[in-house]
């Protein structure tokens, strides 16, 4: 579903879970909830929420951590 969804509609029914189906193939495929949501036209939040009610399991957030430095 590479088409833009119109902001603020509501997906519901058979286009949510095909959505939804989507976007956890992308997301598990290793793109980010970030890409997902700009290329959907959706926000961050509900892309998240997508694929947290689909029972995908979320990736650390990666990037440089705090803590112990290299010695």
């Amino acid at each position: 579903m590479a088409e833009t969804l119109k902001k603020g509609t509501r997906v519901t029914g058979a286009d949510r879970t095909k959505l939804a189906a989507d976007l956890k193939k992308r997301y598990n495929a290793g793109e980010s909830i970030r890409s997902l949501a700009g290329s959907t036209g959706r926000s961050y939040g509900f892309v998240h929420r997508i694929l947290t009610e689909n029972g995908v399991s979320l990736r650390g957030r990666g990037g440089a951590t705090r803590g112990k430095g290299k010695r």
